[in-house]
Order: C-alpha cells, then sequence, then structure tokens
C-alpha cells in the first residue's frame, strides 16, 4: 500500500513537471493547447473537463460545476488565472465557454432527468392523465380507449388495467419517453409496436428439438408476438438510458451533438434511437422466448457502450441538433 502510495505521488509529480515543461517550450497552458489541437466535440470538451478537474488549482476544479449564468465569469477568471490575453488570444475564450456549456449542462441535465424519475406517475394529476391518454392517442389513433381503466392497454404493452402501476421503477420519466417517441418518432414508435404484437414461427432445429419435448416445442414456436411487450421495454430501455447517462458514457454522444448544453430533448431523442436499435437488436438475436429478455439487454447495453467509446461517436446524428455542431 505505502509502495502504490509513493508511485502516485511520483506519477503525478512528475506529470506536473512534464506539463511545466512543454508549458514553458510552447509558450501555452494546457487548455490552450487542447482547444488549438483538438477539433470540437466530445475529444475536445472531454479533455477540457478532465483538465479541468485534474487542475491543483481549486478554482479551476469548481469550474466545472459552476451554473450556467456564472460561466462567462468563470471563463474570465480561467484565462486571468492562466495569464491569458483574451485580446491576443480572442477564439480560446470561445472555445472555453462552448466546452463548459456543454460540461455544466449535462450535469444540469442529470438532474432534471433524477427529478422526472424519482415523481411518482399520480392517477388524481391531471396533467399526468392527460399525457397517458396522448400516448394511447398517438399509437392507437383509430382506436378508441373505452375507458381509464382497461384491459385495452395491454395492446400497448402495459401488464394490466391500469398503467400506472408499471411506472413505479422510472417514474414520470417513463411516460414522458413514451409519450415522446409516439408524438414525434410516430411512425416507427406505431411500426415497433406494430411488430411486437405479431406472433413468430420458428423453425425446429435438431439442437433444440433435443431440448424440449414436441408439445413444448409446439407451445413456444408461437410464443406471443416477436417477443415483447411494447410499453414495459420502453420503460426498460428509458432505465438503460438513464443508467447510461448517470454514469457519464453519454457524454460523448451529447457533446458531438449538442453545440452548447445538453437538453431533455436530446435525451428523447436518444431513448427514441435506443428503442428503434434494440428493437432492431432484439430480431436479430432471434430469443426463444421473453423469458431471454435480461440477456438482449445486457448484450445491447454492452454493444452501446462500446460505441460510446469512440470519441467521435453520435449515437442518433440524423436528429436536427447534430448539424449545428460548428467549428467553434
Amino acid at each position: 500500500m505505502f509502495v502504490q502510495v509513493c508511485l502516485y505521488f511520483y506519477c503525478k509529480c512528475l506529470w506536473r513537471c512534464l506539463k511545466f515543461m512543454v508549458r514553458k517550450l510552447t509558450g501555452q497552458c494546457e487548455l490552450q493547447r487542447i482547444c488549438y489541437n483538438t477539433k470540437p466535440g466530445a475529444a475536445r470538451t472531454m479533455k477540457i473537463e478532465a483538465s479541468l478537474k485534474g487542475s491543483k488549482s481549486k478554482r479551476l476544479q469548481t469550474s466545472v460545476s459552476v451554473h450556467p449564468d456564472a460561466i462567462e465569469k468563470t471563463i474570465d477568471d480561467i484565462m486571468e488565472l492562466k495569464r491569458i490575453n483574451p485580446d491576443i488570444n480572442p477564439q480560446l475564450g470561445v472555445s472555453l465557454q462552448a466546452c463548459l456549456l456543454q460540461i455544466v449542462g449535462y450535469r444540469s441535465l442529470i438532474a432534471e432527468v433524477e427529478k422526472l424519475r424519482r415523481e411518482p406517475y399520480d392517477s388524481e394529476n391531471p396533467q399526468h392523465e392527460e399525457m397517458l391518454l396522448k400516448l394511447w392517442k398517438c399509437l392507437k389513433p383509430n382506436l378508441p380507449l373505452k375507458a381509464r381503466i382497461s384491459k385495452q392497454w395491454c395492446e400497448i404493452g402495459f401488464q394490466g388495467d391500469d398503467p400506472k402501476t408499471d411506472f413505479r421503477g422510472m417514474g414520470l420519466l417513463g411516460l414522458y419517453n413514451l409519450v415522446y417517441f409516439a408524438e414525434w418518432d410516430t411512425e416507427i414508435a406505431q411500426q415497433v409496436l406494430s411488430d411486437s404484437l405479431q406472433p413468430k414461427y420458428r423453425e425446429v432445429t435438431k439442437k433444440e428439438l433435443s431440448q424440449f419435448s414436441k408439445a413444448e416445442w409446439e407451445k413456444k414456436k408461437f410464443d406471443k408476438a416477436i417477443g415483447y411487450s411494447f410499453a414495459i421495454v420502453g420503460i426498460n430501455i428509458t432505465d438503460l438510458a438513464y443508467n447510461l447517462l448517470v454514469s457519464g458514457a453519454l457524454k460523448t454522444h451529447f457533446y458531438n451533438v449538442a453545440p452548447e448544453a445538453p437538453t431533455l430533448t436530446h435525451f428523447q431523442q436518444t431513448f427514441c434511437y435506443l428503442m428503434h436499435e434494440f428493437h432492431k437488436f432484439w430480431i436479430e438475436e432471434d430469443p426463444l422466448d421473453i423469458m431471454e429478455f435480461n440477456r438482449v439487454r445486457e448484450k445491447f447495453h454492452k454493444r452501446i457502450l462500446k460505441q460510446l467509446q469512440n470519441p467521435e461517436m453520435a449515437l442518433c446524428p440524423h436528429f436536427a441538433a447534430s448539424e449545428s455542431l460548428i467549428n467553434m
């Protein structure tokens, strides 16, 4: 343990010495080198974030958690602390501001998403009820809901006759995401729902036949649907998106598609992408039945995490937000 502590401080001191030498040789601090040598997006912002957090200056360390309204003053403080003349380096302030907007915005987004996740669905709240009914209308525009408490809810993938019980794990966040998907990506949402309700016939292979009796196989080969309940899977994918956000894995994506602060809309667009991709992945995996859901979900989760390790990755580059990313 003592050796590890000594090694840590040795490496830390060595790193600081190297940074000092590079600054003397180039005449630029680490923040300048990052902004001038790294293109805008996740690669630059994540390096800036790491540099600020790893600084020996408390002022720089806390700059990643300031209020959005204090970002301009924070940039001035950083320039002053680093002895950088803003008149000679005007582009640096612009680049740092763009990075800080993303960094601070990501933290704010986590707080906003967490607030929605913690708010339970309340059937006595007219706004909650209105959103739930909107979900039905978007997914089933030609089929009126006969009653608020109805077995019809099972047709869009809820477990019982009152959907409110299914939102316990993700709170209002699950409902917000499902409604956004159904309202703004209606065609795809309706197609995914339709696919999920289709019976699936499976040919018997020798290996599979050896694992089941003929009667068991006859039951399994016609297992309902491509294999899952739309709404329940949507809430589950909301949980996946939430964990990607809180763990920081989505920084790569958001820093590449949001030119400034990522918003709840960016998160909901990402959910739409994940729903669509999971649906395709489920079909590709061709699971035997719904009992394999956790295995398929975990495999899908790992694939998304691997994609997000690429600093240039944008999960849904077709959204308009990505078109605004300019060379700052």
